[in-house]
């Protein structure tokens, strides 16, 4: 298996070789040169069987042939994925809920942050220690979270000898418990910064970072951002769970998915490029719609970044849809790459309409905003006595408003446990969600961030200040 960069000026990569780079040298994103295929008598073989021995099936092409080149061995990985999922609170790790006729909810909570990331980025760290220990190598990891990578990226990485972690995100635009869940940590290698800004702004400067090659080298940087491949392709999986529970192959699913990077619902493309049969994938978005607005017209314009109850999804430039767009483009790096150029420089985006057809026949969008998404939380409590948070509830109300096909079953996706966002919780149904007992002292712990200004020196400077480097054998 090798990589290929969505702009095409980046040489080809193997697994490994990606999993550290995260972000291309040409600022564009890596995909697989050529996708690999999940027949279906392999699907059917699905049914029934763990999820982490699921997971490794579905992975292991993504990883690259058993004994080759930047490849894990095939033992080896299997149990570093078995490890990674045995520690979920849930047996079945990401159960389905029935909430309608023939509407699902997939509650991908289960994992130590209580958020979805927790199921790529458990096992993006084991992957750092394997490659970094085989390779004789350590890296420093910038990334910008909205709310929930930063804590599960963390999480994944703390303590690991081999890593530096600097999580920057946007001053007083996430929630409580997502900015303790990563203010907490108590560790040597973990930095968290907060950026008097929003959250793109925290985005460019992870990308400014990246793309000024002479600080990118000197420090070894990595990414564990949904920009790195390792993260969309453990993300794939649940797609292939919730379809082969629900009837696969033999069965057209389709997916709802609350989304503001794009990247959860590239999982789901990815997946559909396989072979799963998804007869819809609809991204729910906020009042920051403009992926409800691509997906309706086949243009983008930024506008401002407006706070809402789903700030995970407060984001106007949506990093992974660069993924698709590339598909859209036909694979040509060099005209994804003017397009993209020309985006940054006047916030308008037009997409070929070669494949916009397939693509629209594919993907719907749908925007709910403040008052819609509280209608929403309610309503389900009141009809089934579960409760959600803001963002999972705009994946429900996005696949009831949106489906197509009554005879299709929709899989809407919970990205997030009720309690990270329980004033919104408390205010839409009146019941305030407890947080799970592994993190029932969260609100009572020290919290140890600094507040940075929007300012690519700054950040940069601070990075070389406290990074422990070479200093760590």
């Amino acid at each position: 298996m090798r990589y290929i960069s969505t702009r095409g000026a980046a040489p080809r990569l193997d697994f490994e070789a990606v999993l550290l780079a995260g972000l291309a040298r040409d600022g564009g994103l890596y995909v697989p040169e050529t996708w690999p295929s999940l027949k279906p008598k392999t699907l059917a073989g699905f049914s029934g069987k763990p999820y982490a021995e699921v997971a490794a099936a579905v992975m292991a092409p993504f990883i690259g042939p058993m004994g080759s080149k930047g490849s894990i061995p095939q033992k080896t990985f299997q149990s570093m994925v078995a490890d990674t999922y045995a520690g979920f609170r849930h047996q079945a790790v990401t159960p389905l809920v029935e909430v309608g006729e023939g509407v699902w909810i997939e509650e991908l909570f289960h994992g130590p942050t209580i958020a979805f990331k927790d199921l790529a980025l458990q096992l993006v760290g084991r992957l750092y220690d394997h490659v970094l220990k085989k390779q004789g190598k350590r890296v420093t990891i910038i990334g910008a979270t909205s709310g929930d990578t930063g804590s599960a990226a963390l999480e994944a990485c703390r303590d690991r000898r081999a890593i530096d972690i600097f999580i920057l995100h946007p001053l007083g635009r996430v929630s409580e418990v997502q900015r303790r869940q990563m203010t907490t940590i108590d560790s040597g290698n973990v930095f968290n910064i907060a950026i008097d800004g929003s959250f793109d702004d925290c985005q460019d400067i992870v990308k400014a970072c990246f793309n000024d090659h002479a600080f990118r080298d000197k420090i070894s940087m990595s990414a564990v951002n949904s920009i790195n491949w390792a993260r969309v392709m453990a993300q794939i999986v649940y797609y292939v769970t919730a379809a082969v529970a629900l009837g696969a192959p033999n069965r057209k699913i389709s997916f709802s998915v609350p989304s503001g990077n794009f990247g959860n619902v590239f999982a789901g493309y990815a997946a559909r490029q396989m072979g799963l049969d998804i007869g819809q994938l609809i991204v729910g978005s906020n009042r920051n719609d403009i992926l409800t607005r691509f997906f309706k017209s086949g243009s983008m314009k930024v506008t401002d970044v407006v706070p809402s109850l789903s700030p995970s999804m407060d984001i106007q430039i949506s990093s992974n849809l660069e993924r698709l767009l590339f598909d859209l483009y036909k694979r040509n790096g060099t005209k994804l790459a003017e397009a993209m150029a020309a985006f940054r420089k006047t916030g308008k985006f037009a997409a070929p309409k070669s494949g916009w057809t397939a693509t629209q026949k594919l993907f719907s969008g749908y925007k709910l905003d403040d008052a819609g998404t509280l209608k929403a939380m309610a309503d389900l409590y009141k009809r089934t006595g579960m409760l959600i948070d803001p963002h999972s509830a705009i994946g429900v109300a996005a696949a009831e408003a949106m489906r197509k096909d009554k005879s299709v079953p929709v899989v809407a996706l919970a990205t997030a446990h009720p309690a990270k966002f329980p004033d919104a919780v408390e205010r839409a149904t009146g019941v305030r969600p407890a947080l799970p007992a592994h993190l029932s002292n969260l609100l009572s712990r020290r919290e140890r961030y600094d507040v940075l200004p929007r300012d690519l020196g700054k950040i940069q400077d601070y990075v070389l200040a406290h990074r422990r480097g070479s200093n760590v054998n």
